[in-house]
């Protein structure tokens, strides 16, 4: 007669088979209802949420590209505005959403600046988005006010050096893309100027204009007008390459001033743990229509040059701007109001 504890050992054994094969069982209900999910995607409306107000360079790009989505996808694609706490709040409603693919962002490279510049921030680019593509990007001009004599990026450093606090450069707020362009330039370049920040680009541009503050940094198809104008002198761009908008611009890496890029980049987002057959759908069919003459012109009229990328490289560009950005707003010690 066997003992006891054989018998013990081979019910343990059948048990352990038991729940292997009913975890099999449900890993594999779990994979085939993904993956009927994915076959039937989409069967509803999609929903497009950009974290700013209606008429924003976001904005722009999710509207123009809304009904073409919707035509290639055979459902409706509803863009949504849900601004506030610089974009955190419309980022973090995504984040939290169902992994469905019904629910996307309208991103950009001001969601890794002002990810860090709140305490608390319930979300954290890096992990809680899944990449799709890149949708466009933007060049930043540093111009000056003519009265103050600077028409160089060596005058501004001379003048900024002889008499450190004498020189005052604004920005639509803190945290936005011109003031941490600004705090990036004045890093590499050892410089100190006083801060002005104002609630919104009209104040600041105007200022600019009128000479209340000295330098500052604005979008190229913005300042160039003004530049042609005479009403600014424009310094430099913070972009690898000349812009085609201001080509007699020279560049920062130009002047012999490494570090200083700070192109505004725009991309779509998906919640993490997206189906990934989902990603990869939504990847070519954005792709294609970032690719067509129609959108490019639309987004060229407001100052941004279309593009596209695949979902690594929306990854990795993410993934280094993060800590860069992290790096510039503790360094200089940079709170949100």
């Amino acid at each position: 007669m066997k003992h006891p504890s054989f018998f013990q050992h081979v019910i343990q054994q059948v048990q352990g088979f038991a729940l292997l094969a009913l975890c099999a069982w449900a890993g594999l209900s779990s994979v085939n209802s993904v993956f009927a999910q994915t076959q039937n995607w989409p069967n509803q409306s999609i929903k497009v949420v950009v974290p700013f107000t209606p008429g924003t360079g976001m904005d722009t790009i999710a509207r123009a590209v809304a009904p073409r989505l919707s035509e290639r996808l055979g459902q409706p694609v509803i863009v949504s505005n849900m601004p506030g706490a610089s974009g955190n709040i419309g980022a973090d409603a995504v984040a939290k959403s169902a992994a469905d693919g019904y629910t996307l962002l309208m991103g950009a490279n001001t969601m890794l600046i002002a990810s860090q510049l709140y305490k608390n921030v319930p979300f954290e680019p890096t992990k809680d988005f899944a990449p799709i593509s890149m949708a466009a990007w933007g060049t930043l001009m540093l111009v000056a006010n003519p009265k103050t004599g600077i028409k160089t990026v060596d005058d501004l450093t001379k003048q900024s050096k002889s008499k450190p606090g004498s020189v005052t450069f604004g920005s639509p707020g803190v945290g936005t893309p011109h003031h941490m362009a600004m705090e990036l330039f004045k890093s590499q370049t050892q410089l100190f100027m006083l801060h002005v920040p104002y609630r919104g680009t009209a104040g600041y541009t105007q200022d600019l204009l009128a000479g209340e503050i000295q330098v500052g940094f604005l979008p190229v198809h913005v300042a160039q007008g003004m530049v042609s104008a005479g009403r600014l002198n424009a310094l430099a761009v913070g972009s690898p390459r000349r812009n085609p908008v201001a080509p007699n611009v020279p560049t920062f890496g130009e002047l012999g001033i490494k570090g200083v890029e700070v192109d505004m980049w725009y991309a779509f987002y998906a919640p993490a743990k997206t189906p990934q057959p989902v990603v990869q759908r939504l990847n070519a069919e954005i792709v294609a229509i970032m690719r067509t003459q129609e959108v490019r012109d639309i987004l060229a009229k407001g100052g941004m040059d279309a593009s596209f990328s695949t979902m690594d490289e929306l990854r990795l560009i993410t993934q280094q701007d993060y800590p860069r950005w992290g790096d510039v707003i503790r360094r200089n010690g940079i709170i949100a109001d």
